[in-house]
């Protein structure tokens, strides 16, 4: 049996949750997320409890059985709480300022880099060198911060960068011949 698909979710107060065959809506204070699931599977709600059940052992309803209960499962997290997902830009010069609801890079190109986010997301630059990420759909905050990320991916040699908050970034060592000094 699944560990993951078999834990129930519970549905805090303010939080209403509709099911139909192959589709669930939930809505929240935050807002409303709508998503289609495998008409296989089987989602109750009962005493603001959802349980996910699957018809048979088979393969594909066991691997179907987890990820449908962790969707539902953020669904219920995004429309309480949100998520948000944080960036910070490391280099000499390197910076991010908000322009209307789009955000401006200065990230060592020859032009600064304007980037629209996604339906949904709303980008806060808290500091020059930290963005955050905030919206209700977690795949939706994933995505858009992994496109801020990609394009000034964190150097090798210094480091230098967008990086998620707490990323570590192993740097390599520079050419070997500079540390020991010039041979002749």
């Amino acid at each position: 049996m699944s560990r993951i698909g078999q834990m129930p979710i519970t549905v805090p107060p303010g939080v209403v949750v509709s099911i139909k065959k192959g589709e669930v809506t939930v809505t929240g204070p935050k807002g409303e997320l709508s998503r289609r699931y495998n008409p296989d599977m089987s989602i109750t709600l009962k005493d603001n409890t959802l349980t996910v059940s699957r018809p048979s052992d088979n393969k594909v309803h066991r691997s179907l059985h987890g990820s449908t209960r962790s969707l539902l499962a953020n669904m219920v997290e995004g429309v309480t709480n949100g998520f948000e997902k944080e960036l910070e830009i490391v280099g000499v010069g390197y910076r991010a300022e908000k322009k209307e609801d789009n955000l401006v890079l200065n990230v060592g190109f020859s032009h600064q880099v304007e980037v629209v986010p996604l339906p949904g997301v709303s980008l806060i630059v808290e500091r020059a060198n930290h963005i955050k990420v905030t919206g209700i759909n977690k795949e939706v905050v994933g995505e858009m911060a992994a496109k801020i990320r990609a394009i000034r991916p964190p150097d090798a040699y210094k480091g230098k960068g967008i990086r998620y908050a707490g990323e570590l970034v192993h740097l390599k060592a520079g050419k070997a011949g500079k540390a020991i000094g010039e041979v002749t």
